[in-house]
């Protein structure tokens, strides 16, 4: 690799690092709203969905105009972006918003980082594909990571509550559906657009259920600054970085730097929630970013030699 190709690498890591700490900024805040706040979910992620859906509609609209209904043209992935909508995106909202909102950002954030495990893995049980080695010494480093960042090094107890454990692995599993989901839509579809018709979707619903306009909380600066926050880092801003990012380094490279958004998390948590992480949390924590690495890399290995 010559300096300049080195320097563009350089490049499109350091905007995926900096997607990666908007998202993490963005759970940090979450948690300022389901606990600090006491905003219920059903109405946050109404509010959060429906306006996402549609900045990133208009956006899509300004850069692709009527395009931005082929989405809808056929039958195939209509249902990709609906399925995405349902599976995807309302679901893991909703588990990692009750992750939070029951335990802490930090803990709902490690186990939604789970997710590349869970993607391997339902290919493992439902497609019947063999896993590697690599993938096994993945699961195995991941289990010892997540049991030492749920019991603090004391195995005879929980260090979160059981129901956070459990939002928490939903949150996790249903990453994985927001990953594989859209992929039928995103082929011949921007990503941009699949994902402001997924969120629009998804914020229609929500709104069916609970609409942010019918008996809101208490609107105040800081409930306005935190959604604003939300929407802005944790879906607009990264998503369009992210992309820029694919410019300049491949997908495989930049997804490495997933593992900047738990790393914020947690010291976010640190300082502005007075989390107390002691050494054995620390070290779960950079098995489990270990482990997905061990996992993208190993599986990124065999694609080369096949």
């Amino acid at each position: 690799m010559n300096k300049a190709s080195s320097h563009l690498v350089m490049k499109g890591i350091i905007w995926a690092a900096v997607a990666s700490v908007m998202w993490g900024i963005s759970g940090t805040v979450l948690q300022l709203i389901s606990q600090d706040l006491a905003i219920p979910a059903t109405w946050m992620l109404s509010m959060r969905t429906f306006a996402a859906g549609v900045i990133l509609l208009v956006i899509s609209a300004c850069l692709y105009g009527k395009k931005i209904f082929n989405v809808f043209k056929t039958k195939a992935t209509a249902l990709s972006v609906i399925s995405y909508a349902l599976f995807g995106l309302m679901a893991n909202l909703l588990t990692f918003y009750y992750a939070i909102q029951t335990g802490n950002a930090s803990a709902a954030t490690i186990l939604q980082y789970l997710s590349p495990l869970f993607i391997v893995l339902g290919g493992i049980v439902f497609m019947r594909r063999r896993p590697f080695r690599s993938d096994i010494v993945a699961f195995v480093v991941a289990l010892i990571g997540v049991a030492l960042c749920i019991t603090r090094g004391n195995f005879t107890q929980l260090a979160l509550p059981l129901v956070s454990l459990l939002w928490g692995l939903g949150s996790g599993i249903t990453a994985a559906f927001y990953v594989v989901l859209p992929q039928r839509a995103a082929k011949d579809n921007p990503p941009i657009v699949v994902l402001g018709w997924g969120t629009m979707i998804a914020g229609v619903l929500f709104n069916l259920y609970r609409p942010f306009w019918v008996n809101p909380p208490h609107i105040s600066t800081t409930l306005v600054a935190s959604v604003a926050t939300v929407v802005l880092f944790g879906t607009i801003l990264p998503f369009g970085i992210l992309l820029h990012a694919t410019r300049y380094a491949p997908s495989d490279v930049v997804s490495i730097m997933d593992a900047v958004q738990p790393i914020t998390t947690s010291l976010l948590s640190v300082i502005f929630f007075h989390l107390q992480l002691n050494w054995v949390e620390i070290v779960g924590i950079i098995l489990v970013i270990v482990a997905v690495y061990i996992l993208q890399n190993g599986r990124r290995r065999h694609a080369m030699e096949s």
